[in-house]
């Protein structure tokens, strides 16, 4: 394949050959080709390690930090190992692109400084290949930073050809269910999962300057528990139980402020037996945090300094794009009750309604329905209300305050309105991004809570909490006033990467298999 650039797949001269046979052919002669290198003894699959000392990125940031002399001689000889992304084959010297996890370079092949029998050898490589090459760095005549190679070795063979170089990958379910091609071959797709780990390092930091302790809490549980969901089911063989995967760790957390553990929270993966769409995955990942003798006040300024500390430690800036909308996340975002919300994009006034029957009225009055295991009241015609006509005009960051106690079984009443709880969400976006209360910590009135979403889910909401007995013995232990939040680690970088759906942030989201 001498003077010609071969692509990520080979094109066939036969016009009428299907893609399918030409993979096929592919594929049989990569496999060909590894098996005559494991014939002369030259099996590269049995190399256990190659010693690396530099990287692409590397290189290419002391040529444009130093003069080209003086970083060729800074950086000396040295190793880099990756994937051969493309090739042009001469006749006594060649190229490749080589690709590391930390970017790309040229590397310069020439027969006299490898030797002849390696050269030969490079020339029956293949695209996808993972080399490894020792030499120099250089500019080349048309000013493209580049290794000269002093020696290369085939570190393992590639057995399937990579999507075609000029057209990528581009089916997204496809892209999802092999993230491991998606990320050879559209390398900008890492940028998300950078930042996402950027983000995460960020929450811990600020969390723990703040004196609060990371812990981990069981994932699988007795009882639902902390949020309205549906949960996946499993079974414990060895103590004939029923179990189910978390569903938050709002539970288990408060358990540890009740024992004296005053600031604490858990990064970790949450389950919900729920529906996909670009918001909702089956399993996702949260920050739930707990801080004792504080309220949602406080957590309201948490939020704001995580989401919007992350951004500008991350991104250098607070304006942000997503969902075709231009967000600013700069500190000092806008509060309101779900009431003052209501009135202003719904026109009700539930301030000045006090019988349930009104509320529904007004409600149906408006188009919104309440759900059929819902009881008929004053609070749940409110947030029906909230639901269905205010969440889509809530673009820039938004805290929603107050909501109605039948939606809020775990938090504190107001002092000023018992119908309400001091509970807020934040909305970016039209997309909830966090949760938070002043959580309640009067065992009595939580036990009517629960007795309350025990008879919702006998009705046949399925979603709603079970009666856990557990937790109300360590509140009756005493729990002290605490603040309590809650946010989607997923949405929140959905929203610092411009991603309009949740599988562009999640490695490997939850897919169907194909043989279904």
């Amino acid at each position: 394949m001498n003077d010609n650039i071969e692509n990520i797949n080979a094109v066939s001269e036969n016009a009428e050959t299907t893609e399918a046979e030409r993979s096929t052919s592919e594929i049989a002669v990569r496999r060909e080709k590894l098996a005559a290198l494991q014939a002369e003894g030259r099996d590269p699959f049995k190399l256990t390690k190659y010693d690396v000392t530099a990287n692409t990125a590397d290189i290419k940031a002391k040529f444009e930090q130093c003069g080209d002399e003086q970083a060729a001689a800074e950086l000396g000889d040295f190793s880099i190992a990756g994937r051969i992304m493309s090739r042009r084959i001469m006749g006594k010297a060649s190229f490749c692109n080589l690709a590391d996890g930390a970017g790309n370079i040229q590397v310069y092949i020439r027969r006299d400084d490898v030797g002849e029998d390696v050269y030969a050898e490079f020339r029956k490589w293949d695209v996808g290949d993972i080399i490894g090459v020792k030499g120099y760095a250089f500019r080349t005549r048309t000013g493209e930073i580049s290794v000269h190679a002093d020696s290369i070795i085939l570190l393992a063979k590639s057995l399937l050809p990579l999507p075609e170089k000029w057209h990528g990958l581009r089916d997204t379910d496809i892209r999802y269910r092999q993230r491991y091609v998606d990320l050879i071959v559209n390398p900008e797709v890492k940028r998300n999962f950078i930042i996402r780990s950027k983000f995460i390092k960020f929450i811990r930091s600020y969390l723990d300057s703040r004196g609060y302790m990371e812990v981990e809490t069981p994932v699988l549980n007795t009882i639902v528990g902390g949020a309205a969901a549906r949960p996946f089911v499993t079974h414990h063989n060895t103590l004939d139980l029923t179990m189910y995967m978390r569903i938050a760790t709002e539970l288990p957390l408060k358990r540890l402020i009740i024992g004296g553990m005053e600031r604490v929270y858990e990064i970790g993966r949450i389950f919900r037996n729920e529906g996909m769409d670009p918001k909702h995955n089956p399993e996702f990942t949260t920050i739930e945090l707990y801080q004792a003798y504080a309220d949602f006040h406080d957590m309201m300024d948490i939020a704001e300094g995580i989401i919007s500390g992350g951004a500008k430690e991350i991104l250098d800036t607070y304006e942000v794009e997503w969902m075709g909308e231009k967000i600013d996340l700069a500190p000092g975002w806008r509060r309101m009750t779900m009431v003052e919300a209501v009135r202003e994009y719904a026109g009700i006034d539930f301030g000045a309604i006090s019988d349930d029957d009104e509320a529904v009225a007004a409600a149906a009055a408006k188009g919104v329905e309440l759900a059929e295991a819902a009881e008929k009241t004053w609070g749940n015609a409110l947030y029906a209300c909230f639901d269905q006509r205010v969440e889509e005009h809530l673009v820039q960051p938004t805290f929603i305050t107050m909501y109605p106690v039948e939606v809020s079984p775990l938090t504190k009443r107001s002092p000023e309105d018992p119908r309400l709880t001091e509970r807020f969400e934040l909305f970016i976006c039209r997309s909830e991004l966090a949760n938070a209360y002043s959580e309640l910590n009067d065992p009595i009135d939580q036990r009517e809570r629960f007795m309350m979403q025990v008879r919702q889910r006998e009705r046949g909401d399925d979603e709603t909490e079970m009666l856990d007995e557990d937790f109300l013995t360590a509140m009756e232990y005493g729990m002290p006033p605490t603040g309590g939040m809650g946010i989607g680690i997923d949405r929140a970088v959905m929203l610092l990467t411009g991603s309009d759906t949740i599988r562009e942030v999640i490695l490997f989201p939850t897919m169907k298999p194909l043989g279904d």
